[in-house]
């Protein structure tokens, strides 16, 4: 039997095989190996995201399986302020369009209606925002979280500040959307899913009220009433087509195809 050489010393192969085994498993454990996938992925996770996931995930694929949909499939946010509420709508099989699949109720969020303009003004943001996996936080002091994004081009096209606005857990807000532990389990764990199955990013639609042309009426004198009718027409694209719109800034405005 060939001999390897340890130390000056011979050791039979098999039992310098028997010695290595551990560091062997240990490498290719399945911990490691979603390790890898997901640092090649940039999708982040942690030991608090995957035992959140396997909570939520069974109960929520029942869910889902019955709606007509599969978890994993594309997710599309959409948070109303004045109602207190997000929404999280899920591509069905068949259609491709996307459903409403549960809303969650805002446990927190700081300010008035109207969009936030300034670091420290502790508004929630308006606007259309997405969130690609490098702005997943599975490391969260707020349990879990997700950067929505701001601030994004139509943001900084009208010189608005601040940073680290987030759909995150507890029932604290400083400007962010607090959806406590067990809501933001679920809705974290549905984004990741996507994002894991190769949606490259997911779309978060901030708006102060449902956009209904009735409730916006009630505005016009409001010093927001030219943009909230801006961003009406990207929630009328939605609630028109089932799918979100691809969202781009022109002359200072979003545009919506």
């Amino acid at each position: 039997m060939p001999n390897t050489s340890v130390r000056g010393r011979c050791l039979p192969l098999s039992l310098l095989l028997r010695a290595l085994l551990p560091g062997i498993l240990f490498l290719i454990s399945p911990d490691r190996l979603h390790s890898r996938q997901n640092s090649a992925s940039g999708l982040p996770y942690s030991k608090r995201s995957r035992d959140a996931d396997e909570r939520v995930r069974p109960r929520l694929s029942t869910e889902l399986a019955t709606r007509g949909m599969r978890f994993g499939n594309p997710v599309f946010i959409r948070i109303l302020k004045e109602e207190a509420i997000l929404e999280l709508f899920v591509r069905e099989n068949l259609t491709r369009t996307f459903k409403l699949f549960k809303t969650y109720p805002i446990a927190a969020m700081s300010g008035d209606l109207g969009p936030k303009v300034r670091e420290g003004d502790l508004q929630a943001p308006e606007g259309f925002y997405y969130v690609p996996p490098r702005q997943m936080n599975p490391h969260s002091r707020f349990h879990l979280s997700f950067n929505i994004g701001y601030p994004n081009s139509y943001d900084r096209r009208h010189d608005r500040t601040g940073n680290h606005l987030m759909v995150h857990g507890d029932r604290v807000s400083a400007g962010c959307f607090a959806m406590t532990d067990p809501g933001i389990e679920e809705i974290y764990s549905l984004c990741h899913a996507a994002l894991a199955n190769g949606q490259p990013f997911f779309r978060v639609h901030c708006f102060p009220f449902r956009m209904t042309t009735e409730r916006l009426a009630r505005e016009r004198s409001n010093r927001w009433f030219s943009f909230w009718n801006n961003l009406q027409k990207g929630y009328d694209f939605f609630e028109r087509a089932k799918t979100p719109p691809d969202v781009r800034v022109a002359n200072g405005k979003y545009t919506f195809r």
